[in-house]
């Protein structure tokens, strides 16, 4: 039964518009808790935006497996593989973008790689959230393919339970969930290189390394499996009802799996990829049930489904303008992005996160303006 599903666009432009929303404050020195990760253990509103999208990915791969099985393995290979190479290339690009930087009062080539001062190796971040879509895709759909989803599904658990024996085996024995002691970083130093890995957190050390990309792939496996179960159903009572349970119980599974593999976002453990699927679930279950039972299409649902049309697309404008701008110095703080936030809502009076807030708020309309524009002119930008 092939329906379309309103509720599943407005899913993937909310999840979309949410990450732009939490990547674009005005200061990162000032963000109201909800709108930051969890510092390591335990999740924040913030910590369900990226797995919502995996999910999301998996969700929509449901409904196009069926033509790419119905024209053989050479449209699978050439459609998987293209889109997979094309996300992660545009991440890959974005990192380096805008391939110069500002060194004091002068603009440098940035590298590919060199190091700093200090002696530490520093260059061009390899992985990132773009590359983490790509990879998770491409190896989901590959599964899905020639395993069929009853297989995935057990390779899925599989990973998720080889996942957690790998980090007690080989982190360190003191505490293996540490940022230090996860096993990850080694592999990522040896594979990646440390001028390549992310150095936000204090210590060489990538919250989209390689190994905990294997997790992540199982929750678009899980979103495969919702996208096929409600496919299969159609809009029925049934459906819905199967969808609410089966989230339910995901969330009491991670839950209990949090007290012996603790939910963590930043090293994606398999307690964190269980809870946050079982959540996308009930989130989906009651967006249908809204949307699709009740009819409930009104202007907030509309402003959602236009981020989703061009989901990806306007994701990567999120962090390919403010980058270019930022080489365009208007004065020693202000360039052409953060004007208005250096200019204006910095400056108002009470809690600074509050003007932080307000100029995340107004990207979010300047994105959806575009997305609008686009979808007007039905230009879709599919990647």
């Amino acid at each position: 039964m092939n329906q379309r599903f309103y509720s599943l666009d407005v899913f993937r432009g909310a999840t979309v518009c949410l990450m732009i929303l939490v990547n674009n404050p005005g200061s990162w020195d000032h963000i109201y808790p909800p709108l930051d990760h969890a510092k390591w253990h335990g999740l924040t509103p913030t910590d369900l935006v990226f797995p919502f999208f995996l999910f999301a990915v998996g969700n929509a791969l449901a409904f196009v497996m069926p033509r790419l099985e119905a024209g053989g393995p050479s449209l699978f290979w050439k459609k998987v593989l293209t889109r997979s190479l094309l996300i992660f290339t545009i991440g890959l690009f974005l990192t380096w973008w805008p391939f110069f930087k500002w060194v004091k009062e002068d603009i440098v080539v940035k590298p590919w790689a060199y190091l700093d001062e200090k002696g530490m190796p520093q260059g061009v971040r390899i992985l990132g959230v773009l590359a983490r879509i790509a990879i998770c895709y491409l190896v989901a759909s590959v599964l899905i393919y020639y395993c069929k989803l009853r297989g995935a599904f057990l390779i899925g658990l599989l990973i998720l339970l080889l996942y957690w024996v790998l980090c007690l085996a080989l982190g360190d024995s003191a505490d293996p969930y540490s940022m230090s002691g996860w096993f990850g970083n080694k592999v990522d130093k040896a594979v990646l290189g440390l001028a390549h890995m992310y150095k936000g957190e204090g210590i060489p050390f990538d919250p989209e390394g390689i190994m905990s990309t294997l997790p992540a792939i199982v929750q678009v496996i899980f979103g495969y499996m919702a996208g096929d179960y409600i496919q299969k159903k159609g809009k029925t009572p049934e459906m819905l009802n199967g969808l609410f349970v089966a989230g339910v119980a995901m969330i009491l599974t991670g839950f209990c799996w949090d007290m012996l593999f603790p939910i963590n976002k930043k090293i994606w453990t398999s307690s964190y990829t269980v809870y946050t699927s079982g959540m996308a679930m009930i989130t989906i279950a009651t967006m249908i049930y809204f949307i699709e039972f009740k009819q409930v299409k009104g202007g907030l649902a509309r402003f959602f489904d236009v981020f989703g049309k061009n989901a990806l697309f306007v994701f990567a404008l999120s962090s390919f303008l403010p980058k270019g701008l930022s080489l365009i110095r208007i004065d020693k703080e202000a360039n052409p992005w953060n004007f208005l936030y250096v200019k204006l809502f910095q400056h108002l009076p009470g809690d600074p996160r509050t003007g932080s807030l307000l100029f995340a708020l107004c990207v979010i309309a300047f994105m959806w303006a575009i997305c609008y524009w686009m979808d007007k002119k039905k230009i879709y930008i599919k990647v």
